[in-house]
């Protein structure tokens, strides 16, 4: 069984391609969840929602979506383990001739915890039975990060990242003060387009594409707080590809990690809608950063 879900889609969702955007796609899936389990574990709500931290998000960008009232999005579970459970997600549509359309498709473990005692706790036999009514084992379409990648992302010389501040703000945060999984899309986001400014200031404008993110994933290490010191986001450049290129990320605190990422862009072509080789110019600059 999946849990059908109807998500307004807002103007202030949008990019300036006019598509939703990545970080819209992740705040729609997590209205989803919230939604699948107050309807269907009212009982264990408060455990599953709110007493529960997001461990990993992947996520695939399947095509753009434009304004209109809502879009559809189905939430099932892949997995059940005794103190964790994947959700996997389909945003869609079905066309004028029955066809489904998707958008977006994604994936989350999510660990119950006391957090009161800072610590994980096991799923519950209640909990455990909600959860399988919606159980699809299997492996949903959304490709992970391999064992290979998450040691370079590691191993990356800080000399070759460029740093930008964030600074948290009060609508960021949830009721335990904990930054919301959401808004670390938001600060990659944001760290990505610091280092844009960065890497292309001198090329040329006729030789900026656009870009649009095809994949991205983020693991969890450490809660972000509310506080007025800045956290840093570190980002660069770990593969460039004919029409793509990988951006890894990290959130680090005094030599701490609390978040890493790797997103997967594409460079666009507004016309056709479709992925487009880069200019030279453009490309140049990104393989000298590959290169160190």
């Amino acid at each position: 069984m999946r849990h059908l879900y109807a998500c307004q889609v807002r103007w202030a969702d949008l990019d300036v391609l006019g598509h939703v955007n990545n970080v819209s796609f992740l705040d729609y899936v997590q209205e989803a969840r919230i939604d699948m389990l107050r309807t269907h574990a009212p009982e264990q709500r408060d455990a599953l929602v709110e007493g529960a931290l997001i461990v990993r998000n992947d996520a695939t960008f399947v095509a753009p979506l434009l304004l209109k009232e809502s879009v559809a999005i189905e939430v099932w579970v892949t997995e059940i383990k005794a103190a964790s459970f994947t959700l996997a997600y389909e945003v869609f549509d079905v066309d004028a001739a029955g066809e489904r359309v998707v958008y977006f498709r994604a994936t989350s473990v999510t660990a119950p915890f006391l957090f009161g005692e800072a610590r994980p706790r096991r799923l519950t036999p209640a909990e455990v039975e909600v959860l399988t009514r919606f159980l699809e084992p299997g492996e949903p379409e959304i490709p992970s990060r391999s064992a290979q990648q998450d040691r370079a992302l590691r191993s990356v010389a800080p000399e070759r990242t460029h740093p930008w501040e964030t600074r948290v703000r009060f609508t960021d945060v949830d009721a335990y003060q904990h930054v919301n999984n959401v808004t670390y899309f938001e600060y990659f986001q944001e760290a990505r387009i610091s280092t844009f400014r960065r890497l292309f200031d001198d090329v040329a404008t006729d030789d900026f594409p656009s870009v649009v993110v095809a994949q991205m994933s983020v693991v969890y290490r450490r809660p972000i707080l509310l506080r007025p010191a800045p956290y840093v986001v570190r980002s660069w450049v770990s593969r460039v590809g004919g029409s793509s290129y990988d951006i890894d990320s990290d959130i680090v605190d005094d030599g701490t990690v609390m978040a890493r990422a790797r997103a997967t862009l594409v460079t666009f072509d507004t016309a056709t809608q479709r992925a487009a080789r880069p200019p030279q110019a453009y490309r140049d600059v990104l393989l000298a950063e590959l290169q160190g």
